[in-house]
């Protein structure tokens, strides 16, 4: 089948690869990215050794009894999530340019969008392979019910979407400073505040079971704030990418 075509200003003829090719280039990025991490599973291991810390500290810390344990739970939930999501993102394009493979990957014939994309996918990924195990022990050491673990994991999704989004183009943003590993953390927790608060009181929603009408409007603050990174992101990862 031919490919589409589209005629330019100057009457030239250029050809279009078909939409799926755009997907191809994004799932062999995060195919590299798997790949690379099963190899050392370095970023996996320090995300899963910090987040069950995280659990256990929290969870003898405190004296959790059944009319405190829902107030402190959904804070200790998200800290988890977040300190070891930015491992991940740290890790994401550092990993990059000590292989000495990110000039090569700008260079490769890759919209930069698609390269933001295959990036943002595999940070999701490795941040929900850990939340595969933290949310389980999280219910087991706060006592809660498993009927709670099917809004949990809707709130914990959209949560990860928005922290992984924004958290993508700062990571390629501070990739050539020295302190980038301290630059991080402070120019990522400000920008994702409403994320993590909206995930915050959702998960405190539904630990206390309100009603929907309770936390609607915290649900529609994350997911607004999860499609204007993602699109902002989208946007500004070719011009980030470039200085």
């Amino acid at each position: 089948m031919p490919q589409p075509s589209s005629i330019i200003a100057d009457g030239t003829i250029t050809r279009q690869p078909p939409p799926f090719a755009y997907f191809r280039k994004v799932w062999a990025i995060v195919a590299k990215d798997i790949a690379a991490e099963l190899r050392t599973k370095e970023m996996l291991s320090a995300m899963f050794v910090f987040s069950l810390l995280v659990i256990f500290i929290f969870n003898f810390a405190f004296d959790l009894r059944t009319d405190n344990a829902n107030t402190l739970a959904p804070g200790v939930l998200w800290v988890a999530i977040a300190f070891a999501g930015m491992l991940g993102l740290g890790r994401s394009f550092i990993t990059e340019r000590d292989r000495g493979s990110l000039e090569g990957l700008l260079l490769a014939p890759v919209d930069r969008s698609a390269i933001y994309l295959g990036k943002f996918l595999g940070n999701v990924l490795f941040i929900s392979v850990v939340e595969v195990v933290i949310l389980p022990l999280f219910i087991v050491f706060f006592n809660q019910p498993l009927g709670i673990i099917v809004p949990l994991v809707g709130v914990v999704i959209l949560g990860t979407i928005g922290f992984a989004g924004v958290g993508t183009l700062f990571s390629a943003m501070v990739i050539h400073t020295r302190a980038r590993d301290v630059l991080l953390p402070i120019m990522l927790f400000p920008v994702v505040v409403p994320v993590l608060l909206a995930a915050v009181r959702l998960t405190a929603g539904i630990l206390d079971k309100l009603p929907f009408e309770d936390v609607q409007n915290w649900l529609g603050l994350l997911v607004a704030f999860d499609l204007i990174f993602l699109a902002v992101s989208y946007m500004m990862f070719e011009y980030v990418v470039e200085e």
